[in-house]
């Protein structure tokens, strides 16, 4: 495990001696990625460690981080999107393909971002090489369509079936999520930023739909009455999410729904990897958290959520060597506090929307005040109103 090693030092002030039984088994591990969630005691381990760190890093100012970093053309400082607030706790330095940026942490809210953030007018230069359709096309696509229908599934029957219904998935790429939405019946709608992705969409039945652009540049997509919205991997590239956020909900059907896919700003993988984390890449600028996430929701106006854990795609389909003492781990570790490497989410325009489509596990209300709640329809047991910050029974 090469997450550790930058660990000892840093860590003798803090209880050690059982942690550092852990960094011991951790080194002779060879589970790969699973390690985490699966290693006994890891996931306490790295929770401290990362809790330790947080303590220890420093707010600064944008203007004391830009003395430090620089800031390129096509970059500026940003505040944080959820609160505000414009000083942070910069935490990592990902380096990624020669390219380079900084991650920080609203010292408010905990919301991880990258600062500098990118102009939003200049957010198309981060897909304009021309190679962007090859890559979303390329070896993993199988392990992408697959991870698309075990998602969809894990919100049976929502999206089960697509007869009579229109879907736009946001940032569609090449297509690869539009032909799964087309094998289950919808009427398929894509837009993207990347010129060749789109037009290696178009070469396809389900991509007859798709287009280059903003959503509200384009007719057809602008006249909305969407009755499901699709944002696979593309929440992290948003560089102003609350205001797309209030646009995709504008687009929606009034029973209409949204389906986030992303990365896990909570994720114990994170916390073991740190700046070598997966979900660092080139074009990620914001990372969402189950904290997080139903506050950005709750800003663009959306009524209630549905978000359960995700476990890793190989132990979701059945596909590793783990014993099943370690399965056990992995989904109590995965599941306390949903740590999972991605973060899966459904929201709602009408908070008895999930209710009445059988959905009400892991589903929490986030604005009751604002919400349009049948009268024989309660919330569900459990559900949390995020803008009260009540938990009701």
């Amino acid at each position: 495990m090469p997450e550790v090693g930058p660990l000892e030092g840093r860590m003798s002030q803090a209880p050690t001696r059982a942690l550092a039984r852990v960094v011991g088994r951790a080194r002779r591990l060879r589970s790969g990625t699973l390690t985490p969630w699966v290693l006994p005691g890891a996931a306490r381990f790295y929770e401290a460690r990362w809790a330790w760190m947080l303590r220890r890093a420093p707010v600064v100012t944008g203007a004391e981080h830009v003395a430090r970093s620089g800031v390129k053309d096509i970059e500026e400082i940003v505040a944080c999107d959820l609160c505000g607030q414009d000083r942070f706790q910069p935490l990592f330095h990902p380096k990624r393909r020669r390219q380079h940026y900084h991650v920080v942490r609203c010292p408010e809210c905990g919301f991880l971002y990258r600062q500098p953030g990118i102009k939003p007018e200049r957010l198309g230069e981060l897909y304009s090489s021309g190679k962007y359709g090859k890559f979303l096309t390329g070896k993993y696509s199988g392990k992408r369509q697959r991870r698309y229908r075990l998602v969809m599934d894990a919100f049976s029957p929502l999206l089960s079936d697509g007869t009579g219904r229109r879907l736009l998935d946001f940032g569609c790429g090449a297509g690869l999520f539009l032909e799964v939405a087309h094998e289950r019946g919808f009427d398929c709608y894509g837009v993207d930023l990347s010129q060749d992705a789109i037009d290696h969409a178009r070469k396809q039945p389900w991509g007859a739909n798709a287009y280059h652009g903003a959503p509200l540049d384009v007719p057809e997509i602008a006249a909305g009455g969407f009755d499901v919205i699709t944002l696979w991997s593309v929440l992290a590239h948003l560089a102003t999410p609350v205001e797309d956020f209030r646009m995709l909900r504008g687009l929606l059907a009034p029973d209409g729904v949204l389906l986030v896919l992303t990365v896990n700003a909570n994720s114990l993988f994170l916390k073991a990897r740190r700046e070598d984390w997966n979900g660092f890449t080139p074009n990620h600028l914001k990372f969402f958290s189950p904290t997080t996430l139903p506050r950005l929701l709750a800003k663009a106006g959306f009524a209630a959520v549905t978000m359960p854990p995700m476990p890793p795609d190989s132990v979701a389909t059945g596909h590793t060597n783990l014993t099943p003492r370690q399965l056990r781990r992995l989904h109590r570790n995965t599941e306390n506090g949903n740590t999972g490497n991605m973060l899966r989410a459904v929201a709602y325009n009408l908070a008895d929307t999930p209710a009445r489509r059988g959905v009400t596990d892991d589903t929490r209300l986030l604005n009751t005040e604002a919400s349009a709640l049948s009268p024989d329809i309660q919330p569900s047991s459990g559900t949390t109103d995020v803008v009260a910050g009540r938990r009701s029974r």
